[in-house]
């Protein structure tokens, strides 16, 4: 039988770092629902899709068998079979992935396809509705939050060691207008699970994090695996 691990959060609160992290400890897939959306965005492009056509988009998409795998440690996302690793990170890729995220029909398409991922292997996914939409079913649901200003803090910082100019202000501002979206749209809202541990990472380290998630995690699946063995 296969577990689940659902972690959402806001934009900035590390869900992918630690997702990876987590993944790795535990020897399951870390499924990146955002290069998901990216091999989606290169089929409709071999398509020849007009993305300014929703209609078309929605009907395209259909044809487009999305997986990920691991091989010597590297996640592959295979299109219809074929390693794209190599065409997802083009800007000519993220645009398109821009416009076909927000067509519900790509978002019908791909939930469907990581539900499947989800029920064939032990995954951890991490995003804005895994726990609520996604995954509503996942064994484990973290919420991973930090404050405004600390996601802006480690933004500046991420900014800075590449040499690029930035205010720590506008990068705050710019953090809870992108929240307030993310909080208020209409498909899929940002929002914690009912059944989801909420879990601040304002003062704690990414170590300190996984280890606290990893704890979770042996109580809600391994402890209680052991209790219904006992109890059986």
């Amino acid at each position: 039988m296969s577990y689940n691990i659902a972690i959402d959060g806001p934009a900035g609160a590390g869900k992918s770092t630690i997702a990876k992290k987590v993944a790795k400890e535990l020897s399951c897939v870390y499924v990146d629902t955002g290069a998901m959306y990216r091999a989606m965005a290169l089929y409709l492009l071999r398509c020849k899709v007009d993305r300014e056509n929703p209609a078309l988009i929605g009907e395209a998409c259909q044809g487009a068998e999305i997986s990920i795998e691991y091989k010597n440690g590297e996640q592959i996302v295979l299109l219809n079979g074929e390693n794209v690793n190599a065409f997802l990170r083009t800007e000519e890729v993220g645009n398109m992935a821009s416009v076909s995220s927000a067509n519900p029909k790509v978002r019908e398409k791909l939930l469907d396809l990581q539900r499947k991922l989800a029920e064939s292997m032990n995954v951890v996914m991490d995003g804005r509705d895994i726990g609520t939409t996604i995954l509503p079913n996942a064994d484990v649901k973290i919420y991973l939050t930090a404050s405004s200003l600390t996601r802006a803090k480690r933004r500046y910082l991420e900014l800075q060691e590449k040499g690029e100019k930035c205010d720590l202000d506008e990068i705050r501002r710019d953090i809870e207008e992108r929240d307030m979206r993310d909080m208020s749209r209409e498909i899929s809202p940002l929002k914690q699970a009912e059944d989801a541990v909420l879990v601040d990472s304002s003062e704690m380290t990414i170590e300190e994090v996984v280890k606290s998630i990893l704890q979770i995690f042996r109580e809600k699946v391994i402890l209680s695996d052991e209790v219904g063995k006992n109890e059986g």
